[in-house]
């Protein structure tokens, strides 16, 4: 098996012992550095950033799928993939991590709810247009030096007509999908053995189960930090503060709070009253499986969706970003930490349980063979 991830990835990938090529650009670059974005890009910018993005990844999937029986892509935003399958007659596959990702009449793209069936597939259409307009061109392009015939629809030809939704099924229950054969495999979650570090162990173990906090790769404001704390204290919990790549820090050193780098979500959150997140797939799903309620304060992308869910299933509540204070995210806290909530949390945890990785496994051998 071969991989092609971000190239800030490629280390953490070969520690597992798998083969590893970059692809794209860095998922984090460090504040300041050279080629950091700084500011909203310009549509002069974007369209460089895409034309990039698309030449770079014809040029290290060819490279990578040389020999290989199939390929699967993660993600909407993978250019290349099926036309080198085709190039090289083989299968392939796109996974996309939320039901929202789906072209459906059940909501617009963006997963913006409240529309009609007919306005949200008008919505469909516009956004495969917008789609067509920013890389058939230059898919075209390349398609055209593999000796593959002109698209007419770049969204159709990157999605293909057999998406997978790597979702637990619970959690994000497949859509209405006219035209699609989807394959819900389930959440593809990797078993993490890391243990919790001494300090984190001495904490959890210093009083009753605090609260985590953390918002992963989301830029959020530096006084985010200082929001959570004041409203977790005022719920009558401790906290602990994921620093995240904003990198939060602690606002005093009182011995109620600690603040951690990467950690092992799935050893820690069991331990935790509660989770407060940005709503990405992966740590609602982890936080599901642990049974712990959550709070989300959704950003962008399919956050708001798994917010609804949360909502929807009874297993916690969520923030506006706009809205985020301290006595919102205090309200918001109790709520979570009704008995209720938590007991419907804690109820869901079995079913969420479906080996998504392992179906994903058995998709692709069947595939290949």
């Amino acid at each position: 098996m071969r991989l092609c991830i971000p190239p800030n990835f490629i280390d953490w990938v070969a520690g597992m012992g798998f083969t590893a090529s970059p692809i794209g650009i860095a998922m984090r670059a460090p504040s300041g550095a050279a080629g950091a974005p700084a500011a909203i890009p310009t549509p002069e910018q974007v369209r460089a950033l895409v034309a990039h993005l698309v030449k770079d990844q014809f040029d290290a999937t060819a490279a990578a799928a040389e020999g290989c029986d199939a390929i699967v892509a993660g993600g909407a935003h993978q250019y290349a993939a099926r036309s080198i399958a085709e190039r090289l007659g083989i299968p392939s596959a796109v996974a996309l991590y939320a039901p929202v990702a789906l072209p459906s009449p059940d909501h617009a793209p963006g997963g913006v709810p409240g529309g009609d069936p007919e306005s949200n597939l008008r919505g469909w259409q516009g956004e495969a247009r917008s789609w067509n307009e920013r890389v058939l061109e230059r898919l075209n392009d390349h398609r055209e030096r593999l000796g593959l015939s002109p698209l007419s629809d770049a969204f159709g030809h990157i999605l293909g007509k057999a998406p997978w939704l790597a979702a637990d099924p619970v959690l994000g229950p497949l859509p209405a999908t006219p035209g699609l054969e989807v394959a819900q495999t389930g959440a593809w979650l990797l078993e993490d053995k890391a243990p919790l570090v001494p300090e984190l162990e001495a904490f959890l173990a210093a009083g009753e189960p605090p609260v985590y906090v953390g918002f992963g790769s989301m830029p959020v404001d530096p006084q985010t930090g200082r929001i959570v704390i004041e409203a977790v204290r005022a719920a009558g919990r401790r906290v602990v503060l994921s620093q995240g790549w904003a990198e939060l820090g602690l606002v005093d050193a009182a011995a109620d709070c600690i603040a951690i780098g990467d950690v092992n979500q799935q050893a820690l959150f069991p331990r935790v009253a509660a989770v407060v997140h940005h709503g990405g797939a992966g740590t609602t799903t982890t936080a599901a499986r642990a049974g712990v309620p959550q709070v989300i304060v959704p950003m962008f992308s399919d956050q708001p969706y798994w917010a609804s869910r949360v909502r929807a299933l009874g297993i916690g509540t969520s923030v506006d970003r706009g809205a985020l204070s301290a006595e919102s995210l205090r309200v918001a806290l109790g709520d979570a930490l009704d008995e209720g909530v938590a007991a419907r949390a804690g109820a869901i945890a079995g079913a969420v349980a479906v080996d998504g990785a392992a179906v994903a496994a058995g998709l692709i051998e069947r595939a290949a063979a």
